[in-house]
């Protein structure tokens, strides 16, 4: 029986990475990540898995990223004996991550349990639990990177440097005398902290991401990066208030603490107060300090407990952070979609003295996305707040590979014997790097969430199904980014009508409007 394969996530979307392959009769699943981004693509997680989880032989992870290995815990819950197979590193930092997103599950579930408009509704349920997350690191097994190993039988397996975070890899996958090729998340050339990427050639077919398919952002050092990460410190500092920055917990924490300690250190940077307001950051940091050898750029000393940093713990001592001004706060999450950043935007969007600086990638459909794009007014935890904040961008910290780079890939694999597939990405950028590649590629596809294709060695791949038309309306800006939008400047708006009785009118005629598409009964 011929090798398939099965989309069931991060294809049209950066999120909810999720791949199996089936030989005959054994299957086995790439990555199992969590939707994020607007509720309705969310709300993707919620629904039963497009396959049994009891049937998997095993799961081959890619690294250590929620939207990668956040359903790993609902996916053992749901029946998943087979092992997962990962790097040394992912394993431990998984450790932390599964139990830190369980955590904020059930305290998520008890929130909104809680709410008094929903007095005598049905009680939500927690996505997975604490218990759940226990289950699914039990079933964690590590393995050296350029090794082979059988993860199931009948499917050689072997995982390279991807060059992204601590732990990622590429997975190189053979199975029916076919090789395919997982390239995970890619990070840029020349990062600090990790190796370059680097992956076999020659394989029959590549499932390769997209994140930054339509972006350069040019050929800047690790020098010059710092530089420019001081020059934004300087200017944010000199306006008086504060320089919130979002960031993933998960390597960029980490990356912008080494940039920070060697410009404090050279003098470049005078007396500030650092603050990093994420609990799951420090953790994430001493894992980092364990694998301090295998890491570059960090020099002598121990970098992540400079003098200047203050890891705050405790909820008290993170509010106590809204008194201050000229302070650097360093919090997740890093697309301002949870976490303790949002309260400090809270405190902080109105505040034209203060800065708010992008360092990652900011999905569609995220308050971080909304933010940026310059919406004048947002709404966080049903409060409406201006943005007179300074809004700041520094693509330089991507971890994600650039087009050129993503390019440069993808032609160092040649030659694909069969299909390249571009997933992981949005609309714009997998046409970009389709477009770039389709002249020297025989067979491009850029995949559907449900599409199933057959997999020939050294020929293009079939597609046997296409993808979920369900699906496809809730990848792009959802209707509650809309209803947001519209909320946060309906009372602006109104006002702006130039009499009462205009004003009335107005207000009429769209209680008219939503009236007619709501549903009415019968007699």
């Amino acid at each position: 029986m011929a090798l398939k394969l099965l989309v069931h996530g991060a294809a049209g979307t950066v999120t909810g990475s999720c791949y199996e392959l089936e030989s005959g009769g054994a299957h086995l699943l790439v990555d199992c990540g969590l939707f994020q981004g607007p509720r309705s693509l969310e709300a993707l997680n919620l629904g039963q898995f497009a396959f049994d989880p009891r049937n998997l032989a095993a799961v081959v992870l890619t690294h250590a990223h929620l939207d990668h290995s956040g359903l790993l815990p609902k996916l053992a819950r749901d029946g998943l004996v087979g092992e997962i197979w990962c790097t040394p590193p992912t394993a431990d930092l998984l450790q932390y991550m599964l139990r830190d997103s369980a955590r904020l599950n059930e305290q998520d579930a008890e929130r909104r349990n809680r709410r008094r408009d929903r007095a005598g509704e049905p009680e939500f349920e927690p996505l997975y639990t604490v218990a759940d997350a226990e289950n699914a690191l039990s079933l964690l097994r590590p393995v050296e990177l350029d090794q082979w190993f059988e993860p199931a039988p009948g499917f050689r397996t072997r995982l390279s440097n991807a060059g992204h975070i601590l732990g990622s890899a590429s997975a190189e996958i053979v199975a029916d005398g076919v090789a395919t090729l997982f390239s995970g998340d890619l990070g840029p050339k020349h990062a600090s902290l990790l190796a370059d990427p680097h992956a076999p050639s020659g394989v029959d077919h590549v499932i390769c991401e997209s994140t930054y398919g339509d972006r350069e952002r040019g050929d800047v050092t690790i020098e010059a990066r710092r530089e420019l990460l001081a020059s934004e410190v300087h200017a944010a500092l000199k306006r008086g208030g504060n320089l919130l920055i979002p960031s993933f917990a998960l390597e960029r924490t980490q990356e912008l603490l080494l940039d920070l300690a060697r410009l404090i250190n050279a003098g470049r940077l005078g007396h500030i107060g650092i603050f990093i307001d994420s609990p799951l950051a420090t953790k994430v940091t001493s894992v980092f300090g364990k694998y301090s050898h295998e890491l570059e750029d960090l020099g002598d000393g121990e970098v992540f407990s400079h003098p200047a940093f203050h890891y705050v713990e405790d909820v008290q001592q993170s509010r106590a952070l809204a008194n201050m001004s000229g302070a650097i706060i360093i919090a997740g999450s890093g697309m301002c979609e949870g976490g303790r950043i949002r309260h400090h935007l809270l405190n902080n969007l109105h505040r034209s003295d203060s800065t708010l600086l992008f360092v990652g990638y900011q999905a569609a459909g995220t308050l971080g996305r909304t933010i940026l794009d310059g919406a004048p007014r947002v709404r966080i935890s049903g409060e409406d707040i201006a943005v007179r904040v300074q809004v700041r961008e520094m693509e330089s910290y991507s971890a994600h590979a650039d087009r050129g780079e993503l390019l440069a890939w993808i032609r160092a694999r040649k030659p694909v014997g069969g299909t390249l597939f571009l997933t992981h990405g949005e609309e714009g950028a997998l046409q970009s790097l389709e477009a770039a590649l389709q002249k020297e590629m025989g067979s491009i596809r850029v995949p559907e969430i449900g599409e199933v294709y057959e997999l020939p060695h050294g020929k293009p791949a079939m597609r046997l199904k296409t993808g979920r038309k369900d699906v496809r309306a809730v990848l792009r800006r959802d209707w509650q980014n809309d209803y947001a939008d519209l909320a946060v400047n309906l009372k602006r708006e109104v006002a702006r009508i130039a009499d009462e009785k205009r004003r009335r009118e107005a207000l009429r005629r769209m209680r008219d409007i939503l009236h007619e598409y709501q549903p009415h009964d019968t007699v």
